[in-house]
Protein backbone atom coordinates (compact mmCIF):
# COMPACT_ATOMS: atom_id res chain seq x y z
CA UNK A 1 0.00 0.00 0.00
CA UNK A 2 1.43 3.35 -0.79
CA UNK A 3 2.07 5.40 2.46
CA UNK A 4 0.35 8.65 2.83
CA UNK A 5 1.64 11.86 4.95
CA UNK A 6 -1.25 12.25 7.01
CA UNK A 7 -2.49 15.70 6.37
CA UNK A 8 -1.85 16.65 10.14
CA UNK A 9 1.87 15.93 10.78
CA UNK A 10 2.03 17.32 14.66
CA UNK A 11 4.82 18.21 16.70
CA UNK A 12 4.50 17.28 20.01
CA UNK A 13 3.62 20.24 22.31
CA UNK A 14 5.70 20.83 25.59
CA UNK A 15 3.07 22.93 28.14
CA UNK A 16 -1.15 22.36 28.44
CA UNK A 17 -2.18 25.47 26.65
CA UNK A 18 -0.07 23.86 23.65
CA UNK A 19 -1.32 20.46 24.08
CA UNK A 20 -4.80 22.20 23.70
CA UNK A 21 -4.23 23.86 20.96
CA UNK A 22 -3.79 20.39 18.90
CA UNK A 23 -6.53 18.33 20.39
CA UNK A 24 -8.73 17.65 17.61
CA UNK A 25 -10.08 14.00 17.64
CA UNK A 26 -11.60 14.00 20.24
CA UNK A 27 -13.98 17.12 19.26
CA UNK A 28 -14.53 14.66 16.67
CA UNK A 29 -15.41 11.48 18.95
CA UNK A 30 -17.48 13.53 20.60
CA UNK A 31 -19.74 15.29 17.88
CA UNK A 32 -20.15 12.00 16.78
CA UNK A 33 -21.13 10.44 19.88
CA UNK A 34 -23.77 13.03 20.59
CA UNK A 35 -26.76 11.81 18.83
CA UNK A 36 -30.23 11.17 18.96
CA UNK A 37 -29.35 8.88 21.73
CA UNK A 38 -27.78 11.57 24.38
CA UNK A 39 -30.63 13.90 23.43
CA UNK A 40 -33.68 11.62 24.05
CA UNK A 41 -32.20 9.89 27.02
CA UNK A 42 -30.76 13.06 28.86
CA UNK A 43 -34.16 15.01 27.83
CA UNK A 44 -36.64 12.06 29.05
CA UNK A 45 -34.37 11.72 32.30
CA UNK A 46 -34.74 15.12 33.24
CA UNK A 47 -38.56 15.08 32.56
CA UNK A 48 -39.30 12.03 34.77
CA UNK A 49 -36.54 12.17 37.50
CA UNK A 50 -35.12 15.65 37.21
CA UNK A 51 -31.33 15.86 37.89
CA UNK A 52 -31.41 13.03 40.22
CA UNK A 53 -30.04 11.03 37.75
CA UNK A 54 -27.07 13.25 36.76
CA UNK A 55 -25.04 10.88 38.38
CA UNK A 56 -25.70 8.62 35.85
CA UNK A 57 -24.30 10.78 32.97
CA UNK A 58 -20.63 10.80 34.60
CA UNK A 59 -20.31 7.28 35.18
CA UNK A 60 -21.97 6.80 31.47
CA UNK A 61 -19.16 9.23 30.11
CA UNK A 62 -16.39 7.86 32.18
CA UNK A 63 -17.28 4.64 31.00
CA UNK A 64 -16.95 5.74 27.34
CA UNK A 65 -13.80 7.37 28.27
CA UNK A 66 -12.37 4.16 29.56
CA UNK A 67 -13.39 1.79 26.07
CA UNK A 68 -12.09 4.74 23.88
CA UNK A 69 -8.68 5.62 25.87
CA UNK A 70 -8.54 1.66 25.36
CA UNK A 71 -8.98 1.56 21.95
CA UNK A 72 -6.49 4.58 21.33
CA UNK A 73 -3.61 3.21 24.11
CA UNK A 74 -4.12 -0.39 21.91
CA UNK A 75 -3.21 1.80 19.10
CA UNK A 76 -0.20 3.71 20.11
CA UNK A 77 1.41 1.57 22.10
CA UNK A 78 1.40 -1.57 19.85
CA UNK A 79 1.44 0.11 16.05
CA UNK A 80 -1.61 -2.04 15.14
CA UNK A 81 -5.03 -0.90 14.58
CA UNK A 82 -8.01 -2.38 17.00
CA UNK A 83 -9.76 -4.52 14.21
CA UNK A 84 -5.66 -5.66 13.47
CA UNK A 85 -6.54 -6.46 17.61
CA UNK A 86 -9.62 -8.64 17.01
CA UNK A 87 -8.26 -10.52 14.47
CA UNK A 88 -5.10 -11.94 16.33
CA UNK A 89 -8.37 -12.96 18.94
CA UNK A 90 -9.45 -15.58 16.24
CA UNK A 91 -11.71 -15.69 12.89
CA UNK A 92 -14.75 -15.41 15.51
CA UNK A 93 -14.27 -11.52 15.72
CA UNK A 94 -14.07 -10.57 11.93
CA UNK A 95 -17.37 -12.99 11.25
CA UNK A 96 -18.81 -11.11 14.54
CA UNK A 97 -17.65 -7.63 13.19
CA UNK A 98 -18.70 -7.69 9.53
CA UNK A 99 -21.84 -8.92 10.10
CA UNK A 100 -22.38 -6.53 12.89
CA UNK A 101 -21.29 -3.66 11.14
CA UNK A 102 -22.95 -4.28 7.99
CA UNK A 103 -26.01 -4.35 10.01
CA UNK A 104 -25.48 -1.37 11.70
CA UNK A 105 -24.62 0.57 8.92
CA UNK A 106 -27.68 0.08 7.21
CA UNK A 107 -30.17 0.88 10.45
CA UNK A 108 -27.67 3.31 11.73
CA UNK A 109 -27.61 5.33 8.44
CA UNK A 110 -31.61 5.30 8.05
CA UNK A 111 -31.55 6.07 11.95
CA UNK A 112 -29.63 9.34 11.92
CA UNK A 113 -30.51 10.67 8.76
CA UNK A 114 -33.97 10.46 10.25
CA UNK A 115 -32.99 12.23 13.61
CA UNK A 116 -31.37 15.10 10.84
CA UNK A 117 -34.75 15.04 8.87
CA UNK A 118 -36.93 15.32 12.46
CA UNK A 119 -34.67 18.05 13.32
CA UNK A 120 -34.52 20.22 10.17
CA UNK A 121 -38.13 20.03 9.70
CA UNK A 122 -39.04 21.05 13.06
CA UNK A 123 -37.46 24.65 11.83
CA UNK A 124 -38.40 24.17 8.16
CA UNK A 125 -41.19 21.89 7.81
CA UNK A 126 -41.60 23.06 3.80
CA UNK A 127 -40.64 19.21 2.79
CA UNK A 128 -41.34 16.07 4.80
CA UNK A 129 -39.01 14.69 6.87
CA UNK A 130 -37.86 11.32 4.93
CA UNK A 131 -37.01 14.51 1.95
CA UNK A 132 -34.70 16.22 4.73
CA UNK A 133 -33.12 13.05 5.99
CA UNK A 134 -32.14 11.93 1.87
CA UNK A 135 -30.90 15.48 1.81
CA UNK A 136 -28.54 15.42 4.81
CA UNK A 137 -27.23 11.84 4.15
CA UNK A 138 -26.64 12.80 0.77
CA UNK A 139 -25.07 16.00 1.54
CA UNK A 140 -22.75 13.74 4.72
CA UNK A 141 -21.82 11.72 1.35
CA UNK A 142 -20.18 14.28 -0.60
CA UNK A 143 -18.58 16.08 2.10
CA UNK A 144 -16.45 12.85 3.04
CA UNK A 145 -16.37 11.45 -0.63
CA UNK A 146 -14.64 14.72 -1.62
CA UNK A 147 -13.40 16.19 1.13
CA UNK A 148 -10.15 15.83 3.37
CA UNK A 149 -9.66 14.96 6.77
CA UNK A 150 -8.93 18.57 7.69
CA UNK A 151 -12.03 20.33 6.11
CA UNK A 152 -13.82 17.14 7.91
CA UNK A 153 -12.66 18.29 11.17
CA UNK A 154 -13.61 22.07 10.66
CA UNK A 155 -17.03 21.25 9.82
CA UNK A 156 -17.44 18.97 12.99
CA UNK A 157 -16.08 21.69 15.09
CA UNK A 158 -18.35 24.41 13.55
CA UNK A 159 -21.20 22.24 14.44
CA UNK A 160 -20.13 20.87 18.19
CA UNK A 161 -19.50 24.79 18.68
CA UNK A 162 -23.13 25.31 17.22
CA UNK A 163 -23.99 23.12 19.63
CA UNK A 164 -22.80 23.78 23.01
CA UNK A 165 -23.27 27.90 22.53
CA UNK A 166 -27.53 27.04 21.78
CA UNK A 167 -27.96 23.89 24.21
CA UNK A 168 -25.42 24.60 27.51
CA UNK A 169 -26.16 28.37 26.37
CA UNK A 170 -29.74 27.38 27.26
CA UNK A 171 -29.47 25.58 30.16
CA UNK A 172 -27.39 28.54 31.87
CA UNK A 173 -30.18 31.44 30.69
CA UNK A 174 -32.76 28.80 32.51
CA UNK A 175 -30.43 28.18 35.72
CA UNK A 176 -32.31 31.85 37.60
CA UNK A 177 -35.43 30.13 36.84
CA UNK A 178 -34.78 26.58 38.80
CA UNK A 179 -35.67 27.98 41.93
CA UNK A 180 -39.68 27.27 41.01
CA UNK A 181 -38.68 23.77 40.75
CA UNK A 182 -39.18 21.15 43.80
CA UNK A 183 -35.84 20.65 45.59
CA UNK A 184 -36.45 16.52 45.29
CA UNK A 185 -35.40 16.93 41.70
CA UNK A 186 -31.87 17.85 42.85
CA UNK A 187 -31.37 15.12 45.08
CA UNK A 188 -28.73 12.90 44.16
CA UNK A 189 -29.84 8.77 44.38
CA UNK A 190 -31.72 6.01 42.52
CA UNK A 191 -35.47 7.09 42.33
CA UNK A 192 -37.64 3.54 42.35
CA UNK A 193 -38.49 2.33 38.66
CA UNK A 194 -35.58 4.16 37.18
CA UNK A 195 -33.09 0.99 36.88
CA UNK A 196 -33.35 0.70 33.07
CA UNK A 197 -33.49 4.33 32.65
CA UNK A 198 -30.39 4.56 34.58
CA UNK A 199 -28.72 1.68 32.11
CA UNK A 200 -30.28 4.02 29.45
CA UNK A 201 -28.43 6.89 30.45
CA UNK A 202 -25.23 5.10 30.83
CA UNK A 203 -25.48 3.50 27.77
CA UNK A 204 -26.87 6.08 25.54
CA UNK A 205 -23.89 8.46 25.97
CA UNK A 206 -20.77 9.01 23.90
CA UNK A 207 -21.68 6.91 20.79
CA UNK A 208 -20.72 3.29 20.15
CA UNK A 209 -18.72 2.36 16.74
CA UNK A 210 -16.99 5.59 17.14
CA UNK A 211 -15.17 4.45 20.05
CA UNK A 212 -13.41 1.64 17.64
CA UNK A 213 -12.88 4.59 15.17
CA UNK A 214 -10.95 7.01 16.85
CA UNK A 215 -7.99 5.32 16.66
CA UNK A 216 -8.03 6.06 12.81
CA UNK A 217 -8.95 9.55 14.01
CA UNK A 218 -5.66 9.84 16.27
CA UNK A 219 -3.80 8.48 13.08
CA UNK A 220 -5.03 10.92 10.61
CA UNK A 221 -3.94 13.84 13.13
CA UNK A 222 -0.23 12.60 13.06
CA UNK A 223 -0.16 10.52 16.73
CA UNK A 224 1.40 7.10 15.84
CA UNK A 225 3.61 6.25 18.87
CA UNK A 226 3.38 6.12 22.44
CA UNK A 227 4.67 9.34 23.01
CA UNK A 228 1.41 10.21 21.61
CA UNK A 229 -0.24 8.59 24.92
CA UNK A 230 -0.08 11.66 27.49
CA UNK A 231 -1.49 14.23 24.65
CA UNK A 232 -4.53 11.37 23.26
CA UNK A 233 -5.60 10.84 27.24
CA UNK A 234 -6.18 14.90 27.29
CA UNK A 235 -8.15 14.69 23.76
CA UNK A 236 -10.06 12.05 24.95
CA UNK A 237 -10.62 13.50 28.14
CA UNK A 238 -11.83 16.78 26.95
CA UNK A 239 -14.19 14.66 24.47
CA UNK A 240 -15.96 13.06 27.18
CA UNK A 241 -16.30 16.46 29.52
CA UNK A 242 -17.84 18.25 26.45
CA UNK A 243 -20.43 15.02 26.00
CA UNK A 244 -21.16 15.16 29.28
CA UNK A 245 -21.54 18.74 30.18
CA UNK A 246 -23.80 18.69 27.32
CA UNK A 247 -25.95 15.78 28.44
CA UNK A 248 -26.61 17.69 31.73
CA UNK A 249 -27.47 20.66 30.22
CA UNK A 250 -30.44 18.84 28.57
CA UNK A 251 -31.00 17.55 31.38
CA UNK A 252 -31.26 20.36 33.25
CA UNK A 253 -33.68 22.57 30.55
CA UNK A 254 -35.99 19.72 30.40
CA UNK A 255 -35.98 19.85 34.62
CA UNK A 256 -37.24 22.99 34.41
CA UNK A 257 -40.35 22.76 32.74
CA UNK A 258 -41.26 19.31 32.58
CA UNK A 259 -40.61 17.59 35.96
CA UNK A 260 -43.34 16.41 37.66
CA UNK A 261 -45.61 16.27 34.58
CA UNK A 262 -46.97 13.74 32.86
CA UNK A 263 -45.53 14.60 29.23
CA UNK A 264 -43.66 11.65 27.70
CA UNK A 265 -41.43 11.56 24.47
CA UNK A 266 -40.15 8.58 22.54
CA UNK A 267 -37.41 8.58 20.24
CA UNK A 268 -35.97 10.94 18.22
CA UNK A 269 -39.67 12.26 17.26
CA UNK A 270 -40.57 12.88 20.81
CA UNK A 271 -38.00 15.94 20.68
CA UNK A 272 -39.85 17.73 18.25
CA UNK A 273 -43.06 17.95 20.71
CA UNK A 274 -40.17 18.61 23.23
CA UNK A 275 -39.34 21.69 21.31
CA UNK A 276 -42.82 22.65 20.75
CA UNK A 277 -43.65 22.81 24.65
CA UNK A 278 -40.05 24.37 25.01
CA UNK A 279 -41.65 26.83 22.78
CA UNK A 280 -44.65 27.65 24.29
CA UNK A 281 -43.05 28.00 27.87
CA UNK A 282 -40.26 30.25 26.75
CA UNK A 283 -41.23 31.68 23.12
CA UNK A 284 -40.27 31.06 19.17
CA UNK A 285 -36.55 32.41 19.29
CA UNK A 286 -36.02 30.23 22.56
CA UNK A 287 -37.32 27.34 20.50
CA UNK A 288 -35.37 28.21 17.14
CA UNK A 289 -32.27 28.44 18.91
CA UNK A 290 -32.47 25.32 20.43
CA UNK A 291 -33.77 23.49 17.53
CA UNK A 292 -30.56 24.71 15.99
CA UNK A 293 -28.56 22.96 18.55
CA UNK A 294 -30.53 19.83 18.22
CA UNK A 295 -30.14 19.90 14.39
CA UNK A 296 -26.57 20.35 14.87
CA UNK A 297 -26.34 17.73 17.38
CA UNK A 298 -27.50 14.57 14.96
CA UNK A 299 -26.26 16.63 12.22
CA UNK A 300 -22.31 16.23 13.77
CA UNK A 301 -23.40 12.59 14.50
CA UNK A 302 -24.65 11.71 10.72
CA UNK A 303 -21.14 13.51 9.38
CA UNK A 304 -18.67 11.81 12.34
CA UNK A 305 -20.17 8.40 11.47
CA UNK A 306 -19.71 9.03 7.59
CA UNK A 307 -15.83 9.69 7.96
CA UNK A 308 -15.26 7.45 11.06
CA UNK A 309 -17.16 4.13 10.34
CA UNK A 310 -15.91 3.20 6.33
CA UNK A 311 -12.60 3.33 8.36
CA UNK A 312 -13.46 -0.15 10.41
CA UNK A 313 -14.50 -1.18 7.15
CA UNK A 314 -11.71 -0.68 4.92
CA UNK A 315 -9.43 -2.08 7.65
CA UNK A 316 -11.60 -5.17 7.49
CA UNK A 317 -10.86 -5.75 4.36
CA UNK A 318 -7.30 -5.01 4.18
CA UNK A 319 -6.89 -7.28 7.32
CA UNK A 320 -8.73 -10.39 5.02
CA UNK A 321 -6.59 -9.71 2.23
CA UNK A 322 -3.58 -9.75 4.55
CA UNK A 323 -4.60 -12.96 6.28
CA UNK A 324 -5.37 -14.18 2.67
CA UNK A 325 -1.64 -13.95 1.24
CA UNK A 326 -0.75 -15.64 5.16
CA UNK A 327 1.16 -12.07 6.05
CA UNK A 328 2.42 -11.87 9.39
CA UNK A 329 -0.71 -10.67 11.15
CA UNK A 330 1.67 -9.33 14.60
CA UNK A 331 3.54 -6.75 12.77
CA UNK A 332 2.63 -3.05 13.06
CA UNK A 333 0.89 -1.37 10.43
CA UNK A 334 3.55 1.60 9.00
CA UNK A 335 1.69 5.08 8.01
CA UNK A 336 -2.09 4.91 7.47
CA UNK A 337 -3.22 1.27 7.35
CA UNK A 338 -6.09 2.67 5.45
CA UNK A 339 -7.46 5.99 3.85
CA UNK A 340 -10.52 7.48 2.72
CA UNK A 341 -9.20 6.53 -0.78
CA UNK A 342 -9.45 3.02 -0.54
CA UNK A 343 -12.50 1.32 -2.39
CA UNK A 344 -13.74 -0.53 0.77
CA UNK A 345 -13.92 2.73 2.40
CA UNK A 346 -15.69 4.64 -0.28
CA UNK A 347 -18.29 1.47 -0.79
CA UNK A 348 -19.17 1.11 2.56
CA UNK A 349 -19.73 5.06 2.72
CA UNK A 350 -21.94 4.83 -0.19
CA UNK A 351 -23.47 1.50 2.11
CA UNK A 352 -24.00 3.68 4.76
CA UNK A 353 -25.95 6.38 2.77
CA UNK A 354 -27.50 5.18 -0.03
CA UNK A 355 -29.35 1.67 0.40
CA UNK A 356 -31.03 2.81 4.01
CA UNK A 357 -32.78 5.54 2.53
CA UNK A 358 -34.99 2.22 1.13
CA UNK A 359 -36.21 2.03 4.83
CA UNK A 360 -37.86 5.28 5.19
CA UNK A 361 -40.79 4.35 2.84
CA UNK A 362 -41.85 1.98 5.79
CA UNK A 363 -42.29 5.73 7.59
CA UNK A 364 -40.97 4.47 11.22
CA UNK A 365 -38.63 7.18 12.43
CA UNK A 366 -38.61 6.00 15.94
CA UNK A 367 -38.83 2.39 15.12
CA UNK A 368 -35.64 2.95 12.91
CA UNK A 369 -34.16 4.81 16.04
CA UNK A 370 -35.12 2.23 19.00
CA UNK A 371 -33.43 -0.65 16.60
CA UNK A 372 -30.20 1.24 16.20
CA UNK A 373 -29.96 1.59 20.20
CA UNK A 374 -30.56 -2.04 20.32
CA UNK A 375 -27.51 -2.66 17.63
CA UNK A 376 -25.52 -0.61 19.66
CA UNK A 377 -26.03 -1.99 22.94
CA UNK A 378 -24.65 -5.33 21.38
CA UNK A 379 -21.36 -3.99 20.10
CA UNK A 380 -19.78 -2.18 23.60
CA UNK A 381 -19.73 -5.84 25.66
CA UNK A 382 -18.02 -7.25 22.06
CA UNK A 383 -15.31 -3.91 22.40
CA UNK A 384 -15.12 -4.11 26.21
CA UNK A 385 -14.38 -7.92 26.33
CA UNK A 386 -12.05 -7.47 23.52
CA UNK A 387 -10.09 -4.91 25.04
CA UNK A 388 -10.11 -6.59 28.46
CA UNK A 389 -7.95 -9.75 26.73
CA UNK A 390 -5.72 -7.62 24.48
CA UNK A 391 -4.77 -4.85 26.90
CA UNK A 392 -3.41 -7.45 29.44
CA UNK A 393 -1.77 -9.95 26.01
CA UNK A 394 1.96 -10.20 25.79
CA UNK A 395 1.04 -7.33 22.42
CA UNK A 396 1.42 -5.10 24.82
CA UNK A 397 4.07 -4.06 27.17
CA UNK A 398 4.00 -4.10 30.87
CA UNK A 399 4.09 -0.19 31.23
CA UNK A 400 0.98 0.06 28.63
CA UNK A 401 -1.30 -2.89 30.50
CA UNK A 402 -4.18 -2.47 32.49
CA UNK A 403 -4.30 -1.69 35.91
CA UNK A 404 -6.92 -3.17 38.05
CA UNK A 405 -9.28 -0.60 38.33
CA UNK A 406 -8.95 -0.60 34.36
CA UNK A 407 -10.34 -4.07 34.73
CA UNK A 408 -12.65 -3.95 36.92
CA UNK A 409 -14.12 -1.49 35.09
CA UNK A 410 -13.78 -2.88 32.16
CA UNK A 411 -15.66 -6.03 33.50
CA UNK A 412 -18.51 -3.75 34.88
CA UNK A 413 -18.99 -2.39 31.22
CA UNK A 414 -19.80 -6.00 29.91
CA UNK A 415 -22.24 -6.61 32.84
CA UNK A 416 -23.96 -3.26 32.78
CA UNK A 417 -24.38 -3.32 28.72
CA UNK A 418 -25.25 -6.95 28.27
CA UNK A 419 -28.28 -6.04 30.79
CA UNK A 420 -28.83 -3.39 28.41
CA UNK A 421 -28.82 -5.05 25.45
CA UNK A 422 -31.16 -7.50 26.34
CA UNK A 423 -33.65 -5.15 27.69
CA UNK A 424 -33.62 -2.89 24.43
CA UNK A 425 -34.05 -6.36 22.50
CA UNK A 426 -37.37 -7.51 24.73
Amino acid sequence: MEKRVPETVSTKPINFKAKLKIIGPGIILAATGIGSGDLVTSTVAGADFGMVLAWAVIIGVSLKLLLSEGVARWTLATGKTILEGWRLLGRWTMGYFVIYVTLFGLIYGAAIGTACGIMMHAMLPVIPVWAWAIIHSIAGFLLIWFGRYKIFERVIIVLIGTMFVTVVGSAIMLIPSLRTVPWEAFSLGIPDGSLFRILGIIGGIGGTLALASYGYWIREKGWRDASWLPIMRLDASFAYIMTGIFSISLMLVSTQFLYGGSVSFEGAQGMRDFLNIYGENFGSVPQLILNIGFWAATCSSLIGSWNGIPYLFADFIRIMKKNKKKKELTQSSNGNPVSIKDPAYKFFLAWLTFPSMLLYIFNQPIGLVLLYAALGSAFIPFLAITLLYLLNSRYVTKQFKNNFFQNAALVFVIVVFVTLGINEFM
